[in-house]
C-alpha cells in the first residue's frame, strides 16, 4: 500500500480519539510528528537528553489534555506544537539555562523561528553579526529576547513596558531587515 500524502492525516480526529482514550491516534501522532516537535524542543533546551524528556512529557500532556482542544480555535497540529513548545521554555526556565546575548551568534542563527524567516543554509557568523549590529536596538533586542532566550511577545512586552502588537511588529521587521541584509 503506497504511503499517503502529508497532509492526509486527520490530526483533528486523531486529537478527538486521544480524548476518548484511543491509543493508536496517540501513537499515530507520535509516529507522524515526534522528530519535528523533538526539534523544537532541542532548539529550546539546547540539550538532547533533556529535549527527549521534554517531548514525553508533552505528548503525556497531549493524552490528557486531548479534550481540551477546539477545532475552532486553531489546527491541531499547531495545537500539539504549542503544547511541546510551552513544556520546552517551561523546563528551561526552571533549569535557568542563560545564554549570554551576543556571545554566540551561531545560537540565534540555529533557532526554528529564525530559521523559518531567514535562510541561513549558506551564512556564515560574520554576516549574521553584522547584520544584527545594524538593526535597531530594539529590534536587535526584541529578537534576541525572542529566539535566544526563549520568552514569548508577552513576556518580551512586560520587559520592555511595550505593547505585544509592537514588539511583534519590531521583531518581524527585524526579521525581515536581517533576511534582506543577508541576501
Amino acid at each position: 500500500m503506497p504511503a499517503a500524502p502529508p497532509d492526509a492525516f486527520d490530526y483533528e480526529a486523531a486529537l478527538e480519539a486521544c480524548a476518548r482514550g484511543e491509543r493508536f491516534a496517540l501513537r499515530a501522532i507520535y509516529e507522524r510528528e515526534a522528530r519535528w516537535l523533538l526539534g523544537v524542543a532541542l532548539r529550546i533546551v539546547r540539550d538532547r537528553e533533556t529535549a527527549h524528556d521534554v517531548l514525553q512529557d508533552a505528548f503525556l500532556l497531549v493524552w490528557q489534555r486531548a479534550s481540551t482542544y477546539q477545532r475552532a480555535l486553531g489546527s491541531a497540529r499547531g495545537w500539539l506544537y504549542t503544547v511541546v513548545r510551552h513544556r520546552a521554555l517551561d523546563e528551561a526556565r526552571r533549569v535557568k539555562r542563560e545564554t549570554p546575548v551576543g556571545d554566540d551568534i551561531d545560537q540565534i542563527a540555529d533557532h526554528a523561528g529564525m530559521q523559518a524567516a531567514i535562510d541561513l543554509a549558506n551564512t556564515d557568523s560574520a554576516s549574521l553579526d553584522r547584520c544584527m549590529e545594524r538593526l535597531e536596538a530594539r529590534r536587535r533586542e526584541c529578537i534576541v529576547y525572542a529566539f535566544v532566550e526563549g520568552y514569548t511577545h508577552e513576556q518580551i512586552a512586560h520587559r520592555l513596558a511595550t505593547p505585544v502588537g509592537t514588539v511583534k511588529s519590531w521583531i518581524r521587521r527585524g526579521l525581515l531587515a536581517l533576511k534582506e541584509c543577508l541576501s
